[in-house]
């Protein structure tokens, strides 16, 4: 886990926070710092794949966590389970349909069981949905939050567009020497 405090953390929830307020006039703080945390735990490609099947082996495919999730006819051993593996859906899409949709071409979705990225798009929104309705005992407190922000998917995968349109272009800005007299100056 990435603590609050550390700068990738902070350097997200400025981006984040900016391209949501900005962009497409999303305000609400707790989804700020939800996605901004999301970008930050992703960062470690072990976060991002953290969900593994019974063998131990991580999922990467949507379709095949939307069976692990599945408490009735597939292997989740829980109620607690499904909702973990939901919630890891749609961060999972989320971060993916907003920063790497040109990544979700035809061969990936077919791997993914997903005909389009809608598909991909539904199984995140669903996927937060469910987890909102885990509305009891020790869930009973995030469970609206969850409810809003698959409310507000659609949005936040277009401030993400935003936020790594951003980045892109910070990518092409050559950097300025510490120093320099504002001359664009390549650090090798």
């Amino acid at each position: 886990m990435i603590p609050e405090s550390h700068p990738l953390q902070q350097f997200f929830i400025e981006l984040v926070g900016r391209h949501y307020a900005e962009e497409i006039g999303l305000r609400d703080p707790q989804i700020v710092n939800y996605v901004a945390h999301l970008m930050a735990e992703f960062c470690d490609v072990e976060e991002l794949f953290r969900i593994r099947n019974a063998g131990g082996q991580p999922l990467t495919d949507v379709g095949e966590m939307l069976v692990e999730s599945n408490p009735v006819f597939g292997p989740a051993p829980s109620f607690d389970r499904e909702r973990q593996v939901r919630k890891h859906i749609g961060d999972y899409s989320l971060f993916f349909t907003g920063m790497f949709p040109q990544g979700l071409n035809k061969y990936r979705l077919r791997r993914t069981r997903m005909e389009s990225l809608i598909d991909f798009v539904k199984a995140g929104k669903e996927s937060y949905y469910i987890v909102s309705q885990f509305d009891l005992f020790e869930y009973a407190q995030e469970a609206p939050f969850f409810g809003r922000l698959s409310g507000s998917f659609e949005a936040c995968i277009y401030g993400l567009n935003m936020v790594r349109g951003e980045l892109d272009r910070r990518k092409a800005i050559p950097p300025v020497r510490p120093g320099s007299s504002g001359q664009s100056t390549h650090i090798m």
